[in-house]
């Protein structure tokens, strides 16, 4: 990582991590653990806190992470750290999420054998929890990433720098700022799956119920897709949370 205030050794990795964050001081750091393990590909790592009350800043700042404030709308959060990334390569990432084994491996060759034209990657989606449920939720995932060409935001974003400011970058949007970008990606690449599975914090469906959370969520997409402004959506969404 690159500490703050410091330049980048001009042989140092292709990788610019952004890290959305808001009150995950107990998570954060076993993520920023994961991404030290490899500085040869990353670069820095930026995290920009939405207003978190806990340790969440403090926990990033003792990782070697540079810290970026700005108000709660993840969209927001991670342009900023975008804007800001000197890497020739992103990785957009929640905060709440842990890499799989080799995922170091597995990136470096992506972006080795990245089409001229370029190309987006994303991970698998692997729940934590136990209900059989949640399996079935994971497989609805994975077709609609490859058939449709929707990953979302919890599933991580890896692509060219270039690439995110040919399509114009990560709208300021609260909420469905990751299908507001992967729909504009998908109009220039194919958007393909690294093969690997990034394990994602189960509260969320262990606290409001798998169907009732799958429900929800599908119903606020299909609510912005009709014109609904991702204000009000997100009103709507952190109400019911």
């Amino acid at each position: 990582m690159t500490l703050p205030g410091t330049a980048p050794p001009a042989d140092s990795g292709a990788l610019s991590v952004v890290i959305a964050t808001r009150n995950e001081a107990m998570r954060l750091p076993a993520l920023l653990a994961q991404l030290a393990s490899a500085p040869e590909l990353v670069r820095e790592v930026l995290v920009v806190d939405g207003g978190s009350s806990d340790a969440t800043v403090l926990a990033a700042r003792l990782a070697g992470a540079q810290v970026l404030r700005t108000q709660p709308s993840r969209g927001q959060q991670l342009g900023l750290g975008a804007n800001l990334a000197t890497a020739p390569w992103l990785l957009l990432l929640h905060a709440d999420v842990r890499l799989p084994a080799g995922w170091a491996t597995r990136l470096t060759r992506a972006i080795q054998h990245s089409p001229a034209r370029g190309c987006a990657y994303y991970f698998e989606l692997a729940i934590e929890g136990g209900p059989a449920a949640l399996r079935l939720v994971e497989g609805g995932v994975r077709l609609r990433s490859r058939w449709w060409q929707q990953p979302y935001g919890d599933q991580g974003l890896l692509l060219p720098l270039a690439l995110y400011g040919a399509v114009g970058g990560m709208g300021p949007l609260p909420l469905m700022e990751d299908l507001d970008l992967v729909l504009r990606l998908g109009r220039q690449v194919r958007l393909r799956s690294l093969g690997l599975a990034l394990r994602v914090d189960g509260r969320r469906w262990r606290r409001r119920g798998v169907w009732r959370t799958t429900w929800t969520n599908l119903q606020l997409r299909r609510a912005w897709r009709r014109g609904a402004s991702a204000e009000h959506l997100a009103q709507r969404y952190y109400a019911d949370r």
